[in-house]
């Protein structure tokens, strides 16, 4: 009956959610765990052209390589396309910052989304059910949230759909088990170290003593609220889009506007949520909102500053060029940062490019090994044109750049001087003079 059951939903779903042409596929995200493994099972019983990606996240050892082994085995045995990746998620999430759970899962989905574009596949399958709907949104009302965490897990949501989200966890083992699905155990999922699964283990179990349909219950008041703030959502993007612009990865608000809002803690909350935060950060925000210039806050995703009149938010990402040592010319072909260099030889006719992305630098002033790293308070270079020292920060200033602008600014140093504001100003002492006769050309 359970087997009858599910398939007959899925197909529902798929029917209802997913248009593809004949050619069409999607791409299954298979941990190798029984959630996964059913949802893939279903899958290939519909006859749906289906990639696989498996991500290994090495956080169990010998366990996280056995559960890779596992899903390549099963789809090369179906002659499924397979994808799988290798992560060392402790040092990611130790470098950004974030929990090693936000890691993973972003980790994963832009993952997802990379191999889903380069392959042409149509959708992101990913086996959520209905236990870890509820589980989200009580692990969301722990933490406080807006109507929109209560909303649970969306089924559909942009290029990515949860085809099992109707099917309780009891239905997917019992089908796993009417069906004969093979699948992995992870022994993590039984501890009770992680928040979800304290939910799962302890908390849920007490709701079902006293109420034995609290499942069914929570997924119909989440529905209703998922309705709701549909309507609260087109109020709050209206809001939005008046007292706010985005210029380049900044989104700036007017703070002037903003104050009408200060004392509607939800409103404020909601306009800010998509930021990154959390209700707790909620009184930090109007602080820095009514406070002097350069107050700031920073969310899991995001830094919140105010300078004078408005109030900027920048995305936080993680610093992929700290520091970079080149130790001679090829190597600046090979870095995040630097797109082409090359000597070249002085002609009468060479005419220097008047374009801020190149420098042009006198190639015998320059000695490798050379340094690109981020600035420093304290730098200080001699502005092209100029024949005095000047701070970076006064540049800065001088230039109007934005917070977010100085924090991502990069330099290039040779033997401890500041060659080159990358993107924006070479230094007076190795500019190109009537003695030049090596240039060395940087582009960015």
């Amino acid at each position: 009956m359970t087997k009858r059951i599910i398939r007959k939903d899925f197909n529902k779903f798929i029917r209802e959610n997913v248009s593809l042409n004949p050619e069409g596929k999607i791409l299954l995200a298979v941990s190798g765990g029984i959630d996964s493994m059913v949802m893939t099972s279903l899958f290939i019983d519909n006859g749906i052209k289906i990639g696989i990606a498996h991500c290994n996240f090495s956080l169990r050892g010998d366990e996280s390589d056995k559960d890779e082994e596992f899903v390549q085995k099963y789809a090369d045995e179906h002659k499924i396309q397979f994808f799988t990746k290798k992560f060392d998620t402790k040092s990611i999430a130790d470098q950004s910052g974030l929990s090693i759970q936000m890691t993973a899962r972003e980790l994963r989905y832009n993952w997802f989304e990379e191999i889903r574009r380069e392959n042409k596949f149509d959708f992101i399958s990913v086996a959520h059910n209905l236990n870890d709907s509820i589980e989200t949104l009580l692990i969301n009302l722990i933490r406080g949230t807006g109507i929109n965490g209560l909303g649970g897990i969306k089924s559909v949501q942009n290029k990515i759909i949860r085809p099992l989200l109707f099917a309780p966890r009891q239905d997917i083992v019992q089908y796993s088990i009417e069906y004969k699905v093979n699948f992995r155990e992870d022994r993590s999922n039984a501890e009770t170290n992680y928040t979800r699964n304290k939910i799962r283990h302890l908390i849920v179990p007490l709701l079902k003593e006293i109420n034995p349909s609290v499942e069914s219950t929570l997924t119909e008041t989440s529905e209703r609220l998922a309705e709701v703030n549909e309507i609260v959502s087109d109020y709050i993007n209206d809001i939005r889009g008046r007292i706010s612009e985005i210029k380049g990865s900044d989104t700036i608000y007017n703070i002037a506007y903003l104050k009408a809002y200060l004392n509607n803690s939800t409103i404020l909350y909601e306009l800010f949520k998509v930021y990154g935060l959390s209700g707790l950060l909620l009184k930090d925000l109007k602080n820095v909102i009514t406070g002097r210039s350069g107050g700031k806050i920073f969310t899991t995703s995001n830094r919140i500053i105010k300078s004078r009149t408005h109030l900027i938010i920048s995305p936080l990402s993680v610093d992929v060029t700290p520091q970079l040592e080149i130790g001679k010319i090829e190597d600046l072909l090979n870095n995040p940062v630097i797109r082409t260099a090359r000597y070249i030889n002085v002609s009468p006719d060479y005419s220097i490019p008047s374009r801020s992305d190149i420098a042009c630098l006198d190639g015998e002033k320059i000695v490798f090994p050379l340094t690109i790293r981020r600035w420093r308070p304290g730098d200080y270079f001699y502005p092209l044109g100029m024949t005095s020292k000047k701070k970076l920060s006064d540049y800065f200033i001088d230039k109007k750049f934005t917070p977010s602008e100085k924090e991502k600014a990069l330099v290039v140093e040779s033997e401890g001087e500041i060659a080159w504001i990358i993107g924006e100003r070479i230094d007076e002492r190795y500019k190109i003079t009537e003695f030049t006769r090596l240039i060395l050309i940087l582009e960015t």
